[in-house]
């Protein structure tokens, strides 16, 4: 039952809603007085389920004999609405576990994870009521691991390196160490690094070069996406060659090819298209004249 003290404590600023403004100046904190004042009903349960999904949720217990929750949530790009949904998951989860939480968000590109980074104050500016302050990784500040001896020591870190550093120029060099290590690794270790690697490339432009390296570097690697892998490397491969019969066609009869048009042929990767254009190279009188309406370059 609730006790009378506990309802005048709150309900004396239904009545007085100015009262907060006079107790605020008190406490050394400077709230204007209201001019308005709309009471709102006070039941905050959810009627109805409102779905919210943390990335991954771990328990964690530590060598001091601590024990925490740790949520990490994948972040590719800045969403203005993310950190109040992030607020929500860690008081719920206190709530729930009766655990600290703690959130690690992890990006792909270094203006997400500085956005991510930046400390949230929730609250009217003279008094923030929330702060929220996750720990982020990111392209900014996971090291750029191209030593197979550092790969060998921590070889989810240099996956993690690998992932984080996407868009780098230091990827490639990533991507031969780990390649110099896995041959050696046990394949119960070493098959979900590939993989995962393969999923945390995506389709930026340097999973070509993955499924190129795991074609030849790592032919011991066998899983359904490998296979896909493979494929998809050879295709690639093909359609390379054929673009580069082509230029070689359209260089033999001297028929100039603009950049423009050089690009658009090393490009593409319909095999059917390039055939398409290979036929026409033959006669075409100039470069241009390879390309018709309709042709899929992709």
């Amino acid at each position: 039952m609730v006790s009378s003290p506990h309802e005048a404590m709150h309900r004396i600023f239904q009545e007085h809603p100015g009262l907060f403004s006079r107790v605020s100046e008190v406490l050394g904190v400077d709230f204007a007085p209201p001019v308005s004042v709309t009471v709102l009903p006070n039941d905050l349960t959810e009627t109805r389920p409102l779905e919210r999904r943390v990335d991954t949720l771990l328990r964690l217990e530590t060598e001091d004999g601590g024990c925490f929750l740790l949520a990490v949530e994948a972040q590719g790009k800045k969403d203005p609405d993310k950190p109040a949904s992030w607020a929500y998951y860690a008081s719920y989860l206190l709530t729930k576990y009766r655990l600290q939480p703690m959130l690690l968000v992890v990006c792909q590109d270094r203006a997400t994870a500085e956005w991510a980074a930046r400390p949230v104050r929730f609250g009217p500016r003279q008094w923030p009521l929330l702060t929220l302050c996750p720990l982020v990784a990111g392209p900014h500040n996971m090291p750029v691991i191209t030593n197979p001896a550092e790969v060998r020591k921590d070889l989810a870190l240099a996956a993690l390196s690998a992932i984080t550093h996407a868009t780098s120029p230091d990827i490639g060099a990533i991507l031969k160490a780990m390649t110099h290590v896995l041959p050696d690794t046990p394949a119960e270790l070493a098959d979900p690094i590939i993989e995962l690697i393969s999923q945390g490339l995506g389709k930026h432009p340097v999973a070509a070069l993955w499924r190129k390296l795991v074609a030849v570097d790592l032919s011991f690697y066998k899983s359904y996406i490998s296979e896909e892998i493979r494929d998809q490397g050879r295709a690639e491969g093909r359609a390379e060659g054929r673009a580069q019969d082509i230029l070689t066609v359209l260089a033999e009869r001297g028929i100039d090819v603009p950049e423009e048009a050089r690009a658009r042929i090393t490009g593409c990767r319909n095999p059917e298209t390039l055939n398409r254009w290979l036929r026409r190279a033959v006669t075409a009188p100039s470069a241009g004249d390879i390309f018709a309406d309709g042709d899929e370059d992709a």
